[in-house]
């Protein structure tokens, strides 16, 4: 089979290149670690050559010490391990810098189409209009958060940054100077990281990457219309969870939300003033001169005292007048570049991205509870209210809450926050924090407890300017969301506050713990019939459906191809806008420089505007619906009794790095909701859920279950019917393909020795068993020869990834072997666990 040109471009460009700064790297002589670059390659050899031959990692790894690297102390080994953690962390750093410098080229060799590609398909005399409606109004938003994969420092970002661009320039000496660099730089940090410092992070490449990006795609997309005046400076918005997102995190408080929110703008007015100057430069005219001179000193003052704010109207009219003289009485000049800044103040004004805030509803549920107990409505619990009675107070009750009447620091720092939020408005726009997300909804008080405690807290009931948005993330919330918003859109008072919100109602999606909760088929089959369900309630109170998806890196958490999922969805889905959250590392691998995040976001506007305007409208046939049905059972009865095998919880927290998770310096947030003694599965937080299932290289959540269903209805003589669910139906088929994608990154031989564990055996074999049907049974409904055939760049780049990290992997196995059968240095194995999950996570991109 001859390599199509795009695989042929990724050999030469990335591949290639790779292992020429790769053999330059691991030659570089650091200090204390001689020699151990040169044995990494060996060692790579030796462990897949182990594996493959049945060893487990401890056979293989005391061979290697005795035969080759001539080690005998236990504790020259473990410093010996050490030394190649820190060597694959940054070969995984240096594959990240060539990949994403090799991005452009290879997008060249892209059948992806970008919003002027699919201009130019579109028949003007036929439906131009539509097109020029839908672009005017759509709008997709991404949200950032602060999830525990995402932890590289700034220092890092920037080594990262720069080696992109000497790579795509064959500096090698300035390459090689970078390498060493990097070599002498520490990727990990040193403590946990505070709410502020995960918001500085994302910060960082906020004012680096997204502040240009962003106004290049806006400009792009002007220019692609062919129309100077249009005018949908909400096309891309971008959303920020770090030091808004309160749930489960109690390092969040109502001081670093406005510490983050003072951030955003202040980082902004940078950008701002940074472009102002350069500006300045070129604008040398008289009558120009002072209204930019004024402008840029108030910018200036207001980047360095937080408590001077400086309103939209105060930066955007100076420069609207700068415009009209420009054009008046200059001849236009440099009229291109005070647009392009004229155009990134109304997309960003002043708030950069909309800090949004997300609690638990326990958490409104004890605050409302403890309210109501001050003041003598309740003596205990809010059960001795009849619902009505409950809604009445939430409605019409007024109280003048203040932080300081109250013991519990939850309930301070609740009241607190709502109490705050207006001043975020004033400061920042309404935009700056206007969206308030409710997790674990699961009826009607989930909102309503939120919009009492809103009034309570000083605001009126028709002012109060905020979304808010109930959170469906488990099986039980997403069967009652219909009911729920049902019963929300009969109450006359929420019916006014939703039409002072432009009659919009945001509703999130949680794939992540919905997954956990449901298994994968299970978990993305009922959020699509939920979306479907919703959206015909919202029509039919004449509300405008906006669904926000609480997706995650992996297909497991609802990632995967984004684009290929929003392309999927049916004309039964509302789509006035795509919101979604960018977690963990794909932050940096799927929007980290200005090439792939103008693409990214291309590809979403154009999947957002395909459903509406391109192509052949998505349809699922009453026949192919049952059959979703019966596979979604199937693999949920199939999940479910996984969850319900007494080894599942031991298994994770005895053979998985799970424990571990929490001890590393990655996020500020704890790893579990609660301070149970005993680990119970809907305490545990889906990302170190899906993690720990990822470093075992089994990743579970993304496929166990698929296989018993297919092969149930092969039996049953219905493979035509499966083969032809996934060439006609794009849900199916791209979540079949995502699920590939979890399948392609297992690697079972790496805990192979755990089938001959007297406790955990029988376990392990059901893993395997159903990971080795799962992928049987796809490639035979898919007609493939192997996992993601159609895609083979992204194949052949998980399939380097996994090589680099493959020694980390041994070596992580090695240290919970080691100390499973008991050992002197088990502090130290335990840190050799804790710093192989870096790397991990890393070359995974996607791994939790």
């Amino acid at each position: 089979m001859h390599r199509s040109e795009r695989l042929e471009e990724f050999k030469n460009s990335v591949n290639n290149k790779f292992n020429i700064y790769n053999s330059l790297f691991l030659n570089l002589p650091y200090q204390n670690i001689e020699n151990v670059g040169m044995l990494i390659p060996l060692l790579m050899h030796q462990s897949d050559k182990g594996l493959k031959s049945g060893k487990n990692p401890q056979e293989i790894l005391d061979a290697f010490f005795q035969n080759y690297a001539n080690i005998d102390s236990e504790k020259d080994r473990i410093d010996f391990m050490f030394r190649i953690i820190q060597y694959v962390e940054r070969q995984v750093v240096l594959y990240d810098s060539v990949e994403d410098a090799a991005f452009p080229s290879l997008q060249k060799h892209s059948k992806s189409l970008s919003i002027r590609d699919y201009f130019q398909l579109v028949d003007k005399n036929k439906s131009w209009d539509q097109i020029a409606d839908k672009l005017s109004t759509f709008s997709a938003r991404i949200v950032l958060t602060a999830h525990p994969t995402q932890f590289y420092t700034p220092a890092v970002l920037d080594i990262i940054g720069n080696l992109r661009s000497l790579i795509l320039e064959d500096k090698i000496n300035e390459i090689d100077l970078t390498l060493q660099q990097l070599g002498l730089t520490s990727l990990i940090n040193s403590k946990k990281p505070t709410p502020l410092d995960e918001a500085k992070n994302i910060i960082h490449i906020l004012r680096n990457v997204y502040y240009d990006a962003v106004g290049d795609l806006y400009a792009h997309i002007k220019e692609s219309v062919g129309d100077n005046d249009f005018n949908n400076h909400n096309i891309m918005k971008l959303g920020f969870w770090p030091g808004g997102d309160r749930d489960g995190n109690p390092y969040v408080t109502a001081e670093s939300t406005m510490d983050v929110a003072n951030e955003l703008r202040i980082t902004l007015l940078k950008c701002y003033y940074h472009d102002l100057k350069k500006l300045q430069q070129k604008l040398t005219f008289r009558e120009v001169q002072d209204l930019l001179a004024i402008l840029r000193d108030k910018l200036y003052k207001s980047m360095f005292d937080a408590d001077i704010a400086i309103e939209y109207d105060e930066i955007i009219q100076p420069l609207l007048e700068v415009r009209a003289i420009l054009v008046e009485k200059y001849h236009s000049l440099y009229f291109k570049d005070l647009e392009h800044l004229i155009d990134k103040v109304k997309i960003f004004k002043t708030h950069f991205a909309t800090l949004d805030i997300r609690q638990d509803h326990s958490i409104h549920k004890l605050t409302v509870e403890t309210v109501l107990k001050k003041h003598g409505l309740i003596s205990d619990s809010l059960d001795e209210l009849t619902e009505e009675e409950l809604v009445d107070l939430l409605l019409h009750k007024n109280f003048e809450l203040k932080a300081e009447d109250f013991d519990e620091a939850i309930i301070k720092d609740t009241i607190k926050n709502i109490s705050q939020l207006k001043t975020i408005q004033d400061k920042n726009g309404e935009e700056g924090c206007n969206r308030y997300a409710i997790s674990n909804s699961e009826d009607i008080f989930s909102v309503l407890f939120v919009f009492g405690l809103f009034r309570w807290c000083g605001w009126e009931s028709d002012k109060i300017s905020f979304d808010i948005i109930p959170l469906f993330e488990t099986m039980d919330g997403m069967d009652t969301s219909e009911n729920t918003m049902k019963g929300l859109f009969s109450i006359p008072e929420y019916q006014a506050h939703l039409e002072q919100r432009n009659k919009k109602q945001t509703i999130m999606l949680g794939f992540s713990d919905g997954t956990k909760d449901g298994g994968y088929v299970k978990a993305n089959w009922s959020i699509f019939k939920t979306k479907e369900r919703l959206s015909a309630v919202c029509d039919q109170n004449d509300i405008k459906a906006i669904f926000f998806d609480g997706r995650g890196g992996p297909p497991a958490r609802g990632g995967g191809k984004t684009h290929r999922f929003y392309a999927a969805q049916t004309k039964d889905i509302a789509n006035n806008e795509i919101q979604l959250t960018i977690q963990g590392q794909t932050i940096t691998s799927t929007y980290g420089t200005k090439e792939q995040f103008v693409h990214n976001c291309e590809q979403l506007l154009t999947a957002g505007l395909s459903n509406n305007i391109f192509g052949k409208e998505n349809i699922i046939t009453k026949e192919s619906r049952e059959l979703m049905e019966e596979l979604s059972d199937l693999s949920f009865t199939k999940y479910d009794s996984l969850k319900q095998h007494p080894m599942f919880m031991s298994y994770l927290e005895n053979m998985s790095t799970l424990k571990y998770y929490q001890k590393a310096n990655i996020g500020s947030r704890p790893g579990k909701r609660g301070n149970k003694k005993k680990l119970e599965l809907t305490d545990l937080r889906a990302i170190s859920f899906v993690g720990s299932w990822s470093q075992l290289k089994q990743n579970v959540p993304g496929y166990f279950g698929i296989g018993t269903a297919i092969k149930t209805l092969k039996d049953q003589g219905r493979l035509q019917e499966l083969k032809e669910l996934f060439n006609e139906v794009p849900l199916f088929r791209a979540l079949m393909l995502n699920s590939m994608m979890s399948l392609s990154k297992c690697y079972f031989e790496l805990t192979s020795y755990m089938k001959e564990d007297k406790t955990y055996g029988e376990f392990w074999n059901i893993l395997h068993n159903e990971y080795l049907l799962s992928k049987e049974m796809l490639l035979l409904i898919s007609d493939f020869k192997i996992l993601m055939e159609q895609e083979e760049v992204s194949r052949e780049s998980i399939k380097i990834r996994e090589n680099i990290v493959l020694p980390l992997l041994v070596i992580q196995q090695y240290a919970l072997q080691k100390m499973s059968q008991g050992t002197e240095f088990a502090d130290l194995y335990e840190k050799i666990v804790v710093r192989s999950l870096y790397g991990n996570i890393n070359a995974s991109r996607n791994s939790a």
